[in-house]
């Protein structure tokens, strides 16, 4: 029977700038103030994430009421609504924002605009904490698409000002057909001056395209709950490719490999370097005999952590 001979890797994959930020936040709050730290939502969609930093002292909340009074607080990578901003704020919490930059800027774009008197649709999941968060930035005009259908029923209350904005890890073909629904239907539609889909959610999709040519099975590596590796998945299976999402390399099954001589290998971008890893310690066992990158766009991108989380140096 043919078994995986070579592995290719994406590049880029894994970690993102604002989840490499959103991490050290949490990380570096546990040295400077001490266990527990409490978070609202997973601070970044990836269950040894989540894992790893529950067994340093963290604690993961949805509701702030089961967070006691003076405790310090990070808000998740995905951003929070105002109210969730003004509710921690009166229960006198101290608190640090992991909002990724990129999403942050999206907020700020909302209420700008909101000033000015436009109206929104928002192209993106229901329910995905970073679409609550967004939207949650106003208290009404923000009108939520999540395919061409939802376009043709949308139902602003006026036309003259409306602008769109997107979830910053959509598939950025799917994010481009709506988008130009939401034109054909409402031409004046303000865009915006660049997407919002972010860098590293573009980077990977894009590697994936390159890869998925290239090989006979796809693996990614990713959590169910994150939305950028579940829409890499979904794109290489749209290109032909057949593919996995797995948490860890205990869920590889040997019968995905049978048949496969080349099996292309990435991470979505909350999912660390090490799961990466261990999948393609996995995969050699199953027959694979090398390892090699597939070249791609380099990431430099490193955003600044909030001001208060400097470590002292010890004298």
């Amino acid at each position: 029977m043919k078994r995986p001979q070579e592995i290719l890797l994406a590049e880029p994959r894994g970690f993102c700038a604002g989840v490499d930020r959103a991490i050290e936040i949490v990380e570096r709050a546990l040295q400077k103030f001490g266990p527990p730290i409490h978070v609202r939502h997973e601070i970044v969609h990836n269950t040894y994430v989540v894992n790893d930093l529950k067994a340093k002292g963290a604690i993961f909340i949805e509701e702030l009421s089961d967070v006691p009074p003076g405790a310090t607080l990070v808000f998740s990578a995905h951003g929070v609504s105002k109210a969730v901003q003004h509710e921690a704020e009166a229960r006198g919490f101290r608190i640090f924002d992991a909002t990724c930059p990129l999403v942050s800027k999206v907020h700020v774009e909302v209420a700008k605009l909101a000033q000015e008197g436009y109206e929104f649709i928002m192209i993106g999941h229901k329910g995905h904490p970073e679409v609550e968060g967004t939207m949650g930035q106003l208290d009404h005009g923000i009108h939520l698409v999540e395919d061409v259908a939802d376009v043709a029923r949308v139902q602003p209350s006026q036309t003259q000002k409306l602008a769109v904005v997107t979830q910053t890890t959509l598939s950025v073909d799917d994010a481009a057909e709506i988008t130009a629904a939401v034109r054909a239907r409402f031409p004046s539609v303000r865009e915006p001056k660049q997407q919002d889909i972010c860098y590293a959610t573009q980077n990977r999709q894009d590697a994936v395209k390159v890869l998925s040519a290239q090989v006979d099975l796809l693996i990614v590596v990713g959590s169910p709950t994150s939305s950028n590796s579940n829409r890499l998945r979904e794109l290489a299976v749209k290109l032909g490719t057949p593919s996995y999402m797995v948490d860890s390399a205990a869920e590889l099954r040997p019968e995905w490999f049978e048949g496969v001589s080349r099996v292309g290998l990435t991470a979505g971008a909350s999912a660390p370097e090490i799961l990466v890893r261990q999948v393609i310690e996995r995969i050699k066992a199953l027959g694979a005999v090398s390892v090699r990158t597939v070249p791609g766009m380099e990431e430099t991108i490193k955003f600044p952590l909030p001001k208060g989380l400097k470590i002292e140096a010890a004298v």
